[in-house]
């Protein structure tokens, strides 16, 4: 199973690897002009093998692990206090998050619109993405912490 995997993995690296030098070759401009005007088949085959990859890491990581819990490989309880406490962190900064306009126009069918460089998301998208990343910033924290406690902790041993 783990060489089949490593093959899996091998093959869809190359063509994201080759998808990639073809876009980055494109060139910014070129890469616009072909996206809007609706022919961009390799932005979507990319965008296609991109979903298919992390279908297939998620599918992978979640099958594994579950394996390694139940084999006695793992401690059940420690990965429920983990998954909660990341679930925690992920809800404090969604409730933390407020949806900050850059522009905030009001517009019947959606409600309050926020934009930045023409991009607009509804009220609940920007609380999305502002949630995302306070939960960034503390994980990041959370982690930086860490790493120190674990340096200092060596150091006095």
């Amino acid at each position: 199973m783990h060489k089949i995997l490593k093959i899996v993995v091998a093959i869809l690296s190359l063509v994201g690897i080759i998808g990639l030098v073809r876009i980055i070759m494109t060139g910014e401009k070129e890469a616009k002009d072909i996206i809007s005007s609706g022919e961009g088949v390799l932005f979507e085959t990319m965008s296609s093998i991109a979903y298919i990859i992390l279908i297939l890491a998620i599918i992978i990581v979640v099958f594994f692990v579950i394996t390694n819990l139940f084999s006695g490989g793992g401690n059940i309880k420690n990965t429920l206090i983990g998954v909660g406490a990341f679930a925690a962190i992920l809800i404090i900064g969604y409730l933390v998050s407020g949806g900050d306009p850059l522009v905030g126009q009001e517009f019947p069918e959606m409600g309050k619109v926020y934009a930045y460089d023409d991009v607009f998301a509804t009220e609940g998208e920007s609380r999305l993405v502002g949630g995302g990343l306070i939960s960034f910033y503390i994980l990041s924290f959370v982690a930086i912490l860490a790493m120190l406690f674990s340096g200092v902790k060596k150091i006095i041993k």
